[in-house]
């Protein structure tokens, strides 16, 4: 009896943690599960524009930058375009908002703020307009006769031209955020994205406090409501709308919420957050309702938990993207990011391979592309073809400084960890290598092939957790890295990306 009730104990636990770690499509064909942008899609800023919705992320130090996401669901996303290609800096907390007929993007770079614009959302989109103000985090708001401002992330705001591309008037103060009880833990008061709408009487004022990371009960989702765009503004008794309240939750430090009606008349919130044992995917895009109060306040219905599965929204669903790549056609595909500004010259796609000529003495300077693991388990590899005295490498990167992974020169397989790179097998192959990472919970194996058929493991393997802006800063997430080093180039084929 005792071993059968331990067994039927057990069972019970086993199953209860497969269940609650299953992909979306293994839950319900009615609910979904979060993320709804799995990897580093942090600040999201939505734009709903009828059955159509639009998402814009912080992309930081990777070009073309401001990928624009369509859905019609909220839960399948596409790429529209990139609306960024002029380098202007690292990138942050964007804001996508429709105005007459025109499409913006307004977002901070190089301590200034700027602003693009597009008659269609497709494009072609404008140039940056340096908008000569500091700050960051601006938030579009119009009033009842069309006027527009810009709100920043200290609760200051300034006037802007009827088109949008440029400010007009003095900077004002308008709001202090909300109190946070000093015994709670917290990164910083870091009051940050403003993201305002107007329902009914009132405006709303929707900010992010407690910081962006730090502890895991750090950021959390502030409200306040004013008859006027400029305040005074009155704080939600429910505040803070969202807030992770323990280390035990999956989601930590959600917060920077743009707050929406969907086409059906049903109210949601798009929110960033880390996961609790994979800080290193950065902050990703979670999804859940909201509810009305009687007295006119939004808040997270009762029944309504982040991590759980969630009734999904009404819509039809677009074609799931997929970051594999054949390098078909003659343009790179929207997930692919240089790191430190685009070189046009520097690449070309064509006969299903991508060539890229090689930069720097090492893989932190050599520029590399990239793109987002969706993740916690996936397996990467590539085809390469070596010209000259250059180094291709398939890594993951962080940032110029933190980065682990497999290369290859003319000959042999050189292994990278945490930048110290040597060669680990010698004349192996001439010119022409696969290479492959297995990343499985965050410990990264490295192999290679000679045909793409039959894999050898390298002796040597990566943990990658500390990939992360708690250890490290910059807000970042881990992404996989092409890299082409020194001189000669790098021909590319087949790129595959696999979740496990």
């Amino acid at each position: 009896m005792r071993k059968t009730l331990l067994f039927l104990l057990i069972t019970f636990f086993a199953c209860k943690s497969y269940a609650q770690n299953q992909p979306e499509s293994m839950t319900s064909k009615s609910t979904y599960q979060n993320p709804i942008f799995g990897g580093d899609y942090p600040d999201p800023s939505l734009l709903r524009d009828g059955k159509d919705y639009y998402i814009v992320h912080s992309s930081f130090d990777y070009y073309p930058g401001l990928t624009i996401w369509h859905s019609q669901d909220l839960i399948n996303w596409e790429p529209v375009t990139n609306a960024l290609q002029k380098y202007v800096g690292d990138v942050w907390a964007p804001d996508l908002v429709k105005y007459n007929n025109k499409y913006y993007i307004y977002f901070p770079a190089n301590k200034t703020n700027f602003v693009v614009s597009a008659d269609n959302i497709a494009g072609p989109w404008s140039e940056p307009i340096d908008l000569k103000i500091g700050n960051i985090d601006p938030g579009h708001v119009t009033d009842d006769q069309g006027n527009r401002y810009l709100y920043f992330s200290n609760g200051d705001y300034i006037g802007l031209s009827k088109d949008g591309l440029a400010t007009t008037g003095e900077v004002k103060h308008a709001y202090d955020g909300w109190k946070i009880p000093r015994e709670w833990s917290i990164e910083c008061f870091c009051m940050e994205g403003p993201k305002l709408f107007k329902k009914g009487d009132y405006y709303y004022l929707t900010v992010a406090e407690g910081g962006t990371a730090g502890p895991s009960t750090s950021h959390m989702v502030i409200s306040a409501r004013s008859k006027t765009p400029f305040g005074p503004w009155e704080n939600s008794p429910y505040n803070p709308v969202v807030r992770t309240k323990s280390s035990d939750e999956r989601w930590w430090s959600k917060g920077h919420s743009t707050i929406f009606e969907d086409h059906n008349g049903k109210w949601w919130m798009v929110m960033h957050a880390y996961e609790k044992g994979f800080y290193n995917l950065g902050r990703q895009t979670l999804l859940q309702p909201v509810e009305w109060t009687k007295d006119g306040w939004y808040k997270v219905p009762d029944n309504i938990q982040t991590d759980k599965p969630i009734t999904k929204p009404k819509g039809t669903a677009v074609a799931r993207f997929s970051q594999s790549d054949d390098f078909s056609g003659s343009a790179l595909k929207a997930q692919w990011k240089f790191f430190q500004g685009v070189d046009d010259s520097r690449f070309k796609v064509a006969n299903n391979s991508l060539t890229i000529k090689g930069k720097g003495g090492g893989v932190g300077d050599s520029s590399p592309l990239v793109c987002v693991p969706s993740g916690h388990s996936y397996t990467a590899d590539v085809e390469m073809e070596i010209e000259g005295k250059a180094v291709g490498g398939l890594v993951l990167f962080y940032n110029g400084s933190y980065f682990s992974g497999i290369l290859a020169d003319q000959e042999n397989i050189l292994t990278n960890l945490r930048g110290w790179q040597f060669v680990t097998e010698k004349k192996v192959h001439k010119r022409h290598v696969y290479l492959r990472l297995k990343n499985f919970e965050n410990n990264v194996d490295m192999y290679y092939s000679l045909d793409g058929k039959k894999w050898l493991k390298t002796e040597n393997s990566a943990e990658v957790s500390s990939y992360n802006h708690n250890a490290l800063s910059g807000f970042l997430g881990l992404r996989i890295g092409l890299c082409s080093i020194g001189e000669g180039s790098v021909t590319f084929k087949n790129f595959n990306y696999t979740a496990l």
